[in-house]
């Protein structure tokens, strides 16, 4: 047999043996119960040869949080409600209400795959090693496929003609546990999560904070500044690009958390500028941090100093 009839035959074989691609379904992988999760909803086909126009997600009772990731060319839209009850959502805090349908609207040519993308807290009141369905509707010029049928006890999912997505839960060993809850902070309705910065030059007199935070109350407030051993004070700053000139400019007026709002610091837009080093910071110090809020008042918090030219927290990092 010639390598390209091997290629055609195993290209073939592969068509039969992955019924996934058949339907729309999540292609990231397991979570992990008690922690944050990027779901990706894996959309391969239109409604058979008609374009995808809507991708309409229902998100299921125990995944709170919920947050979309925009995509190009499409537009993206929301509707919150009550959750059938308060779930526990780290350091204490209670969830009772968030996102519950999420829906995408462009346009998808049958010819090609896309993917959407969501993130989410799942809480440890989830039953682990089961699956979690998320039932999608997929829109097209002509027709739509509603990928909602949830197997019985017992019955084989393959068997049903358009079953929903399935997001496989597991339980969180002691490790990842500790992982989740390292770098997170609560103050008042506050979540810091995720805090850390890069190793600088020995001659370098400034360096960049970055983390995220999450505002779960009911009124807006602001990161002022703050500041850290082994300098003078921390300012906030935002960098954009106007005609292709990246400008840095200080917010002398305070970075706005708004009521529901997740505002990440990183590398390339808001982050937080240390002044005056004393010394260089190296690979795996950590820097003692005081921030200031306009209503949280001082918040005490340590960065995490990963590579020069770091572009993310080591490990991956955790946000919601």
């Amino acid at each position: 047999m010639t390598n390209r009839s091997m290629l055609l035959l195993l290209t073939a074989l592969g068509a039969v043996a992955s019924p996934a691609y058949a339907h729309v379904f999540v292609q990231s992988g397991p979570a992990t119960v008690g922690g944050s999760y990027r779901a990706v909803l894996a959309v391969p086909h239109g409604c058979g040869a008609s374009p995808t126009t809507k991708i309409t997600v229902q998100i299921p009772e125990g995944m709170i949080a919920v947050k979309p990731m925009p995509k190009p060319g499409w537009t993206v839209a929301v509707k919150k409600g009550a959750y059938a009850q308060s779930y526990d959502f780290m350091h204490g805090m209670k969830a009772s209400e968030g996102v519950k349908e999420i829906t995408w609207t462009g346009k998808l040519d049958n010819d090609f795959y896309d993917e959407f993308v969501f993130s989410a807290y799942l809480p440890a009141a989830l039953k682990a090693d089961a699956p979690l369905y998320v039932p999608t509707l997929q829109s097209c010029e002509q027709g739509s496929e509603d990928w909602a049928q949830i197997p019985a006890a017992g019955q084989d999912p393959h068997s049903l003609k358009s079953p929903a997505p399935a997001i496989r839960l597991a339980a969180a060993s002691p490790h990842d546990a500790m992982a989740q809850m390292a770098g997170m902070v609560h103050a008042g309705d506050l979540m810091i999560m995720t805090p850390w910065t890069r190793a600088t030059p020995p001659a370098a007199k400034v360096a960049g904070g970055y983390l995220t935070i999450t505002n779960n109350g009911k009124t807006s407030d602001k990161l002022l500044g703050g500041t850290f051993t082994g300098g003078s004070r921390i300012e906030v700053h935002e960098m954009s690009v106007t005609d292709g000139v990246m400008k840095m400019r200080p917010l002398n007026d305070g970075l706005e958390i708004k009521p529901g709002a997740t505002v990440k610091l990183e590398p390339g837009g808001y982050h937080l500028m240390l002044m005056d080093l004393a010394k260089p910071f190296a690979k795996g110090d950590k820097v003692k941090v005081q921030l200031q809020f306009e209503k949280a008042g001082k918040v005490d918090i340590e960065l995490d100093v990963n590579a020069v030219g770091a572009s993310a927290p080591a490990g991956g990092g955790h946000a919601h």
